[in-house]
């Protein structure tokens, strides 16, 4: 473990599998105390909070559909009856419904924007509230390639990750008189649970439209966060880091 974030409270939407982990276990790694939202996996829940505490860290983890709104809240409130502070808010919890426009049911595009977007807006206006009474506040939220360029048969998790940029931006100007950065990573194809049913000949076809020619890892999406959470980037608002190997250029 480090110093760098020694004192600070983080909390990660959706930190219990994928990218999630992989920056739970960062910002641990660098001395914060971490929460972890989670919806359907106890197990690997646990997982991420007992080796972050093996480590020597403080973690704690929160069952939580951050799609609802009285969840959400919730686990925002647990969080701070716990340590008294939230310092660093990374929404990554999201989900896909994926099907081609004229297939799509109202239910699955409905679904989608309820988690991914929704979700995203409901944690930062919560947070928000005792990030502006300490004058001091990280939130960065995780969209996607997708939601700048677009992708066959995800019209919903686009419109998710292209609201969340707009959102972004829109809360960086209200929050940055506070000193509360609002920034985002737009990861592309990373090796996760979500790409590992992906065939063979599909993943040669990603791979050739990224120019680094391979797909990313969780910690390459870990330390952009981390280094937007840091003192680093204190004069960095309203970005969108694209971690896609030159996908989106």
């Amino acid at each position: 473990m480090t110093e760098q974030f020694v004192g600070r409270v983080a909390l990660v939407t959706g930190g219990s599998r994928g990218v999630g982990r992989a920056i739970a276990l960062r910002l641990a790694a660098a001395g914060a105390t971490v929460v972890i939202t989670y919806k359907g996996r106890h197990d690997a829940a646990a997982e991420v909070v007992n080796r972050i505490q093996e480590q020597g860290g403080q973690a704690m983890m929160l069952v939580a559909d951050v799609g609802n709104s009285t969840e959400a809240e919730q686990a925002v409130s647990d969080a701070l009856a716990q340590y008294g502070r939230l310092d660093i808010l990374v929404n990554n919890a999201g989900i896909t419904r994926d099907k081609l426009l004229m297939r799509m049911k109202e239910e699955d595009f409905d679904a989608v924007i309820q988690t991914n977007l929704k979700g995203a807006f409901t944690m930062m206006k919560t947070v928000s509230r005792s990030m502006m009474k300490q004058r001091s506040g990280r939130i960065i939220n995780v969209t996607s390639v997708v939601g700048v360029i677009g992708n066959a048969g995800q019209v919903n998790y686009a419109a998710s990750k292209a609201g969340i940029i707009g959102m972004t931006k829109s809360a960086a100007r209200e929050l940055a008189s506070r000193n509360i950065t609002v920034n985002a990573v737009a990861p592309g194809f990373i090796e996760t649970d979500m790409t590992a049913g992906i065939p063979e000949d599909a993943k040669q076809a990603l791979q050739s439209q990224i120019p680094l020619g391979r797909f990313g890892a969780p910690d390459d999406v870990a330390e952009a966060v981390y280094f937007l959470a840091s003192d680093a980037a204190g004069y960095i608002t309203g970005h969108i880091l694209h971690i896609d190997g030159g996908m989106a250029m």
